[in-house]
């Protein structure tokens, strides 16, 4: 028996070399994606303008499906997050930040997190696999589906490290991207990353004008292997670097993630390091609130006066800066907060 390929799996080259190579014009290619990407069917039968022998052509090869939500909760402050089940029974967090002129669909990249930052949830139970591209791409559709809401901005916070899947994310994002698709544009999509400096390093040859943010939290290695320990493979320095040399390849801004946790990182010292750290390239700061996570009870949010204090001395040293009150956090789909541990409705 063949092995059925997700259709999804597909960029829109890939399907315009299959389609042509089967006898058909190219342009169904563009046809199929809008079927697939715009109208969101769930059965190629549903392509009516398809001739049936391209139909039958595609249900002998593909399958396509919708990604199974086994659960949806809803925020007091209008976000959603989303439970997926996967084809082998792993489980995937996605959630859908709604705001007046925006909807942000925040996307995992991968099942579990092999890096168990201090103050993520997401990498408890260590690393499952990586998402294959329709897994990616599927979360973003099924959202639209299932919420009613259009979509129009990336990010890749979800659970894992995308750079870690670099090809299947940058795929993915190809099809998110394409006209004929999904048509959302590179600039409203961004990939945080809690430092991989060869990902980083590769995205910088790449032609996508994707956004990039870098997860920092601390301006000392002592303080960010205790947080991170990423940081022992990628230290600052190098990491710093490497940003750096992004910033002068791509002519694009980082973003910096500082997550202010009391007594920990978040003193005036620090912050004056923090600005001296990346005074000399193209950066701005996005200080995050903590997001308590279960079962770790030595960490905890920085005082709103500490907070404040913090992003002033940053200003100061022109150093643009903005604060992350994160939404979502009455139904744990805050930074940090997705996990994959749900035995209390498997």
């Amino acid at each position: 028996m063949i092995q059925k390929i997700d259709i999804m799996e597909l960029s829109y080259k890939e399907m315009e070399e299959f389609i042509t190579k089967e006898g058909f014009p190219s342009y169904r290619t563009r046809q199929i994606y809008h079927w697939l990407y715009q109208k969101k069917i769930n059965n190629f039968k549903q392509m009516k303008n398809i001739p049936l022998d391209l139909i039958t052509t595609l249900e002998s090869l593909f399958q396509l499906k919708i990604m199974d939500s086994i659960r949806t909760i809803r925020s007091e402050d209008g976000t959603i997050k989303f439970l997926f089940r996967l084809e082998d029974g792993q489980l995937i967090e996605s959630v859908l930040i709604r705001n007046k002129n925006r909807n942000t669909a925040c996307l995992s990249s991968q099942v579990g997190c092999m890096w168990r930052c201090l103050f993520c949830a997401s990498g408890r139970e260590g690393f499952k696999r990586n998402l294959q591209v329709g897994e990616i791409v599927g979360q973003l559709l099924a959202m639209e589906i299932i919420s009613g809401e259009h979509i129009n901005n990336i990010v890749f916070m979800g659970m894992g490290e995308p750079f870690d899947n670099y090809q299947q994310l940058i795929k993915a994002i190809i099809i998110i991207n394409e006209k004929w698709g999904i048509n959302i544009g590179a600039r409203k999509i961004t990939i945080s990353t809690c430092g991989i400096i060869p990902g980083i390093e590769k995205l910088s040859e790449n032609q996508l004008q994707v956004e990039l943010s870098v997860s920092l939290h601390a301006v000392e290695d002592k303080v960010r292997t205790f947080l991170m320990p990423v940081n022992k493979k990628y230290p600052l320095k190098k990491l710093i670097s490497a940003c750096r040399k992004y910033v002068r390849k791509k002519n694009r801004t980082i973003t910096f993630e500082y997550l202010l946790l009391k007594g920990i990182n978040d003193s005036p010292k620090q912050a004056k390091k923090l600005s001296y750290l990346i005074s000399d390239f193209k950066s701005k700061v996005n200080l995050i609130v903590y997001n308590p996570i279960s079962n770790q009870s030595n960490l905890s949010s920085s005082e709103e006066e500490t907070i404040l204090s913090f992003q002033q001395i940053l200003k100061n040293n022109h150093i643009p800066v903005t604060i992350r009150y994160s939404k979502g956090r009455d139904v744990e789909a805050a930074c940090g907060q997705l996990k994959v541990s749900y035995l209390n409705i498997l």
